[in-house]
C-alpha cells in the first residue's frame, strides 16, 4: 500500500528536499501552503497541494487520509519585531498541528526543530542532544519559540503520541529559497559583500542529509527523543576557505571586531526601523555569531543511519543553484 505523507513547510529549503525525496521513495504527499507562499520549489512535481494555515483549528481534515506527517514548516526570523509572529507559527502552530494529526488518526509524525532549541556549549565545547541551555540563555526569540515548540512535541510524545524529534545543524544544498542565514553567507560571498568577516563557527550538513535523516526518523526514530541532524563543525573562515576553492573568488583575510555589526545593528532596529526603514543587519543574528555552535551528531548516525556526505559537493550545489537562480 502506498504511504501518504502531509508535509508542512513543503515550499522551503529542507521541506522542498524532503518531499523530492518522498515521491523518489514511492509516497503519495500531500503539502500544506500558505496561500501566500511562493510555489516554485514545489512546481512539476506530483504533490497534492493543500492551502491553509498551521493555526486552522479544521486542519485535522485536510490530514485525513494521510498515515505520517512532516511537521517541517517553521516562521524563521532574527527581527526584534517578528517576535509575536515567532511564538504565534513556531509553538501555537505546532501545538494545533500536533492536535490536528491526533484527530487525524496520523500513525507516525516526525517533527523538524533545530539545534536552536538546544543551545550551545560553553567556549564552543562541541555538545549532543543530552545538552539543554537554559531558555532564558538562548539567543532570541527566534531560538526560544524553537525551543518552546520542541517542548509541545514532548510533552503530546510523553501523552503517548508517536513524534519523532529532529535537530537539523546549518543546512546547504540546493532550493534555498529565502535563502536561509548559511544561504546568505554563501549569496553574499558569491557577489562579493563580504571583506571581513566574523570570528565564529558552526556546523554544517547536506540538506539532502537532512532530508533523510526526517525518513530515516519515520522508520527508525524512537518516539519522545530528539536527534541531532548535523554533520561537521568548521569555522566561519574555513567554510569560506572552501567557497574560496570552488568559485576563484578571493576569501576575506581579516575579522572585524564584534563592537561594528553590534553598533550598525542596534542603530538599524532600534533607531531606524521605527522610523520606517527596512533594518540589514539582525541585533539576534549578531549576537548569535559570538558563539560557536558546534554540535555532535553520532547517535543519528548511530541509530538512524544519518548519511555524511561530503560537504565540498554540497558547496558546489549550493553555488550553482544560487548561481543559476
Amino acid at each position: 500500500m502506498t504511504i501518504q505523507a502531509f508535509v508542512t513547510g513543503g515550499t522551503g529549503f529542507i521541506g522542498a528536499n524532503l518531499v523530492r525525496l518522498l515521491l523518489q521513495e514511492g509516497y503519495q504527499v500531500r503539502s500544506l501552503v500558505r496561500p501566500t507562499s511562493r510555489l516554485d520549489n514545489l512546481q512539476n512535481l506530483d504533490v497534492k497541494i493543500v492551502k491553509g494555515d498551521l493555526n486552522d483549528p479544521n486542519l485535522y481534515q485536510q490530514m485525513q487520509g494521510s498515515q505520517v506527517l512532516f511537521h517541517v514548516a517553521a516562521h524563521y526570523s532574527l527581527w526584534q519585531a517578528d517576535q509575536e509572529a515567532l511564538y504565534r507559527h513556531n509553538v501555537l502552530g505546532t501545538r494545533n498541528v500536533l492536535l490536528s494529526a491526533r484527530k487525524a488518526g496520523i500513525e507516525r509524525t516526525v517533527y523538524t526543530s533545530s539545534v536552536a532549541a538546544i543551545g550551545v556549549g560553553k567556549a564552543g565545547k562541541v555538545v549532543d542532544e543530552t545538552h539543554q541551555s537554559p531558555p532564558e540563555q538562548l539567543v532570541g526569540h527566534y531560538k526560544k519559540s524553537k525551543y518552546l515548540a520542541e517542548q509541545e512535541a514532548k510533552q503530546a510524545a510523553q501523552q503517548g503520541q508517536d513524534i519523532v524529534i529532529v535537530n537539523p545543524s546549518s543546512p546547504i544544498g540546493p532550493w534555498d529559497i529565502k535563502p536561509t542565514p548559511t544561504g546568505d553567507i554563501i549569496v553574499r560571498f558569491l557577489r562579493q559583500q563580504m571583506p571581513f568577516y566574523v570570528d565564529t563557527g558552526l556546523n554544517l550538513i547536506d540538506v539532502r542529509d537532512v532530508a533523510w535523516g526526517h525518513l530515516l526518523a519515520l522508520n527508525h526514530g524512537k518516539s519522545g527523543e530528539r536527534y541531532i541532524l548535523g554533520n561537521q563543525n568548521l569555522t566561519l573562515k574555513a567554510i569560506l576557505d572552501q567557497l574560496a576553492q570552488i568559485t576563484g573568488i578571493k576569501a576575506p583575510q581579516k575579522t572585524i571586531p564584534l563592537w561594528l555589526p553590534l553598533t550598525v545593528a542596534w542603530i538599524d532596529e532600534y533607531l531606524l526601523a521605527p522610523l520606517g526603514k527596512a533594518p540589514s543587519v539582525p541585533l539576534d543574528g549578531v549576537r548569535m555569531s559570538q558563539q560557536l555552535m558546534y554540535y555532535d551528531s553520532s547517535k543519528a548516525v548511530k541509530e538512524l543511519g544519518l548519511p555524511q556526505s561530503d560537504l565540498t559537493i554540497a558547496l558546489k550545489d549550493a553555488v550553482k543553484w544560487f548561481t543559476d537562480q
